[in-house]
């Protein structure tokens, strides 16, 4: 498992689809989730320090899991299967730990909300990740000693979505600070 920061979040705008881009901590590897325009706009909320009035679904599933005297230890992005991504919210309970099944996006918006590390296991960002190139910005290619297997025609087809999409993204601008981001063709999701 690798442990990720949120490094931004982006609106395609040809097609107004939200994605969640996550990075190693300890390097330059990113992730890129497709999430849904809701729990885009409840992540940035508490990314951005935004005042609401009410609580948003994930403030209050922060509320239960607390009052019922829990605590949210972290959450892992563990699957990538047929273009879809699985996560597990890591709760301690009473000196147990218990796993709960989640979409990505419900537990990266809750992580955000109780300051729970993200982490990210080995095998999703070997089927999904991207390296990148400190010096360039651009993908790195990999050499013939580091170069992974293959993808099968059917793993190809199930990420042709992210394939598409990463490919529209002009990612100079990843790592640095927000108020760097500009003129890239997917923006910064703005509450």
């Amino acid at each position: 498992m690798r442990e990720m920061l949120i490094d931004s979040i982006r609106v395609s705008l040809m097609n107004y689809q939200r994605v969640v881009i996550l990075k190693a901590k300890d390097a330059d590897r990113y992730l890129p989730i497709w999430i849904g325009a809701s729990e885009a706009d409840a992540i940035a909320v508490k990314l951005q320090d935004v005042a609401i009035s009410r609580p948003l679904t994930h403030d209050l599933l922060g509320s239960v899991i607390n009052s019922l005297g829990a605590k949210v230890n972290g959450i892992v992005v563990s699957d990538l299967d047929q273009d879809t991504f699985y996560a597990k919210v890591i709760l301690a309970i009473d000196g147990d730990t218990m796993e709960v099944d989640s979409r990505p996006s419900d537990a990266i918006a809750l992580a955000v909300r109780t300051s729970a590390p993200i982490f990210a296991n080995e095998s999703v960002l070997d089927k999904a990740g991207v390296d990148m190139d400190a010096e360039t910005g651009k993908p790195k290619q990999l050499s013939n000693s580091n170069q992974r297997a293959p993808l099968r025609e059917e793993e190809l087809k199930s990420l042709s979505a992210f394939t598409e999409f990463v490919s529209t993204l002009d990612l100079d601008d990843l790592g640095e600070t927000k108020s760097d981001e500009g003129d890239s063709g997917d923006q910064p999701v703005e509450s």
